[in-house]
């Protein structure tokens, strides 16, 4: 699979990731989802500590024990949980971060992490005491680079001037086409990678995503967005290659170096990484954003 470099890092990541939110619970099943991922030339993993309480980076730390100089391993920090409670609260202090990173590594079964990201983010948080925290965990080893997990672009925008992030994890999909205008440009001036989360819009770019459509979506309509989705299906030519090209969508966009659907089965996954040999001719990336929206960030700024 075709490896892109992220920012102006020494981080050659696979052009798809996984994202292991989705692998569930089940060690036997989760193990051999992240496993067969490997096999198929994925070494982006993207984590974090907030999913299934820690489990998720517990599994993805078995899963790569005797793999880990082949992989690129993502995880995020900034939910904090109350002592005796199941209730998290959102703590970027430079304290929680320094002390939160300990708890991954030994979670993940390693004593390093490639890419560490603040889970957020608004604009009254502390942002300088939050970037000396991740800049200290560099300075030590404990972390490669840092970067951040938000779809905030007033947030993006002051990490992107006040730092040295390597990335940005942001929501981008045909029918999330927000990134376009007015964050891409600005991450491609500053060297700056996004990792595109979200390619396949929570399964309704996908063949059975037809009653998952049936709801209100971004700034689509239930009524629109049942008929976006039967339009784009129809300039695709069937649902069996719909995921596929929702990738492929995503992938062609200049800016982006990774995407990272999820997979709850060894199915997806490998229907999701059927997409490297997918094509779009730019007729039909017109025809797709002909069809879609040029939605725009209103609020969560």
């Amino acid at each position: 699979m075709k490896q892109n470099r992220l920012g102006i890092s020494d981080l050659y990541v696979s052009e798809i990731g996984l994202g292991c939110m989705s692998v569930g619970t089940d060690e036997t099943k989760a193990v051999s989802i992240i496993q067969e991922a490997l096999e198929l030339g994925i070494n982006f993993f993207d984590t974090a500590d907030l999913y299934d309480n820690g489990r998720n980076e517990e599994l993805l730390g078995k899963a790569i024990k005797h793999h880990r100089s082949d992989v690129i391993v993502a995880t995020k920090v900034g939910n904090r949980r109350l002592p005796g409670k199941e209730d998290r609260i959102w703590d970027p202090s430079k304290a929680y971060i320094l002390s939160a990173v300990r708890e991954s590594l030994r979670r993940l079964g390693t004593d390093y992490i490639d890419l560490y990201q603040l889970h957020g983010g608004t604009i009254e948080d502390p942002i300088e005491e939050t970037i000396e925290a991740f800049e200290e965990l560099k300075q030590d080893g404990l972390i490669r680079h840092y970067g951040i997990s938000s779809i905030r672009p007033n947030v993006i925008r002051e990490y992107v001037r006040r730092s040295s992030i390597t990335s940005l994890m942001s929501q981008y999909s045909m029918l999330d086409r927000r990134p376009e205008e007015e964050v891409l440009p600005q991450l491609m001036e500053h060297e700056i990678g996004l990792i595109a989360r979200g390619p396949l819009a929570g399964g309704i770019l996908t063949s059975g995503g037809v009653n998952k459509a049936e709801r209100d979506y971004i700034d689509y309509s239930r009524e629109e967005l049942s008929a976006v989705r039967r339009r784009i299906i129809e300039l695709v030519g069937d649902t069996n290659t719909l995921a596929q090209i929702a990738i492929r969508y995503v992938l062609d966009e200049p800016g982006v170096t990774v995407t990272i659907p999820g997979a709850s089965s060894l199915e997806q996954l490998r229907n999701n990484v059927s997409a490297a040999e997918t094509l779009l001719s730019a007729d039909e990336r017109d025809a797709i954003q002909a069809a879609t929206r040029a939605n725009c960030y209103t609020i969560h700024r």
